[in-house]
């Protein structure tokens, strides 16, 4: 179309097509690119072959249990720590600790 040309409706239909197009171009370029982003979010459990994930996941079970294992021994070497104390206790320790005051009954 020339500068001082009317419009017809077939060229009005082509500009009109031509922007939906350009705009529907975009839109699809758009969804493409978070479709490409989405696919990019693999999470290792996806990349991971089951046997080797089961593996792990036994691995940190058996960590977890390893470790409260040494928390419960840690506590019960403290208890007979403490009790082995208490019973080696001087005679003066044991008159320090007492609550009664001996000097009333002097």
């Amino acid at each position: 179309m020339k500068g001082g040309e009317i419009p017809t409706n077939s060229h009005l239909k082509r500009s009109c097509m031509s922007i939906h197009f350009c705009v529907g171009r975009r839109n699809g370029q758009k969804n493409h690119r978070q479709k490409q982003k989405q696919a990019e979010k693999v999470s290792l459990q996806d990349t991971l072959n089951e046997d080797l994930l089961k593996m792990l996941k036994q691995t940190k079970q058996q960590l977890i249990d390893d470790e409260e294992q040494k928390k419960r021994e840690e506590a019960e070497r403290k208890r007979k720590e403490q009790k082995q104390l208490e019973k080696n206790k001087s005679f003066a320790e044991l008159l320090e600790e007492n609550p009664m005051d001996w000097k009333k009954y002097k």
